[in-house]
């Protein structure tokens, strides 16, 4: 039996109504009755009532439909194309359920006669017709269920459990390098700062803001940064570094000419960008002679997914700019996406399977036609921003997303020249020698 929601009304509904639902009633299939309605829908628990009329798709959402709850408020709804405009009726009595509610004929139901009957007043919240009594042609009811419920969010944590161990085990290819470096590059106020706290974050135990954040234009990062995360706060260092830059900006952001210089190893950490002009041989800090682990070995772009159509010409001339320098250096890159979860139409419980939702997918073409990245290297991220409390949901996001750059600098290491890897040799020799 399947609705006749379309797909981005049901999106909608579950934004409204905080959760996902399954259809109990249908009046064309179970009968244009009350007593229809009534035998499939009563204590159900949160219940959906939807009405579909000539002109409008309307109807109403009763939070509290149990054996114990003689009062309660009801939600009306109507959409107007995609927006949906809302009015709360109530506390009244619940003995009459979805088809007659409130004290003054504010909503009633008349299954039989195919017509549902509202105060004018009602009428005038919701843009229906001036009409009080609106002939409908069906008649839905939806139980409402939780996003997340018990057996989802077991499956959650034993994927998150499998993804730490395999980033604690994790051992670069050919042990060229002890741990990995990750560049995070993009656009001012993209996320990258918050990305690291996201990470370092699940490593903790407790939501931690290391990397300072804002909302200034021209970001908060000015230095070039390299965080090492220990596993716990006492624990051992994990096999990756995230490299934080200054933001790409059409002003005062990253100096293009300094992305060669970050990528080949020369940039110390704690070294002050300055915007007019590059690190160069001869500054006080520049590394002459950077071994194979002080380079990058991976870039990740990060990208706010929902500015991604906000980006200005210019803005993607230097994104494309920067990524060819990373393809000449021979360095993987990824994108990730993050802020997801506050797009319009996205809701908590497609965190868990995202890559299948469609406004998405949607997102990562856009990003692929405008900036020419590979579908396939387009991950999706969701940063701790406000938040107190850790999320396994968004844990996870993070966590597969920085699996699968580990995955990606595996094969940058296997691809490395013989000379450059018989360098590494020789300076583990010197190394042992000394000790």
């Amino acid at each position: 039996m399947a609705t006749r929601l379309t797909w981005i009304e049901e999106k909608k509904l579950q934004n409204l109504v905080k959760g996902k639902f399954s259809l109990l009633y249908r009046a064309s299939v179970h009968g244009f009755t009350n007593s229809s309605l009534i035998c499939r829908c009563k204590y159900q628990g949160p219940t959906l009532l939807v009405i579909y009329s000539s002109n409008h798709v309307f109807g109403s959402y009763i939070p509290q439909n149990d054996k114990n709850q003689t009062r309660g408020s009801c939600l009306l709804f109507a959409f107007e194309e995609t927006k949906i405009l809302r009015c709360e009726l109530g506390p009244h009595d619940l003995t009459d359920f979805v088809y007659h509610y409130g004290n003054k004929g504010e909503f009633m139901i008349d299954l039989s006669g195919k017509k549902v009957t509202m105060s004018l007043d009602t009428i005038k919240k919701l843009k229906l017709s001036q009409h009080q009594t609106i002939s409908f042609e069906e008649c839905e009811v939806f139980r409402c269920e939780d996003l997340l419920d018990t057996r989802k969010m077991k499956g959650v944590a034993e994927l998150q459990g499998s993804l730490l161990s395999a980033i604690r085990t994790y051992k670069p290819s050919r042990d060229l390098v002890h741990q990995i470096r990750i560049l995070l590059l993009g656009p001012i106020g993209a996320g990258k700062s918050s990305f690291f706290n996201s990470v370092k974050s699940v490593f903790r135990g407790h939501v931690t803001h290391q990397a300072l954040i804002g909302s200034d234009r021209t970001g908060i990062s000015q230095q070039y940064r390299t965080y090492s995360i220990k596993d716990g706060k006492d624990g051992k260092s994990l096999p990756f570094i995230l490299c934080d830059s200054m933001g790409l900006s059409e002003g005062k952001g990253l100096c293009m000419d300094d992305i060669p210089y970050i990528l080949k190893g020369h940039v110390p950490d704690r070294y002050q960008f300055n915007f007019m002009k590059p690190i160069t041989p001869g500054h006080s800090n520049y590394i002459d002679f950077p071994l194979l682990e002080d380079r990058i070995h991976c870039v990740a772009f990060v990208f706010d997914a929902n500015s991604i159509e906000q980006l200005s010409d210019e803005m993607v001339a230097k994104i494309k700019k920067a990524r060819r320098e990373v393809v000449k250096s021979g360095v993987v890159h990824v994108v990730l996406l993050t802020c997801v979860d506050s797009m319009d139409l996205i809701t908590k419980g497609d965190l868990i399977d995202i890559y299948k939702c469609m406004p998405v997918k949607l997102k990562q073409e856009e990003v692929h036609k405008k900036l020419g990245f590979a579908l396939s290297d387009i991950l999706v991220v969701s940063n701790y921003t406000s938040e107190w409390d850790l999320d396994p949901i968004k844990d996870v996001l993070n966590l597969s997303a920085l699996r699968q750059m580990l995955w990606a600098v595996d094969d940058f290491l296997e691809d490395l020249p013989l000379e450059e890897t018989a360098l590494r040799g020789k300076h583990l020799l010197s190394v042992q020698e000394k000790k």
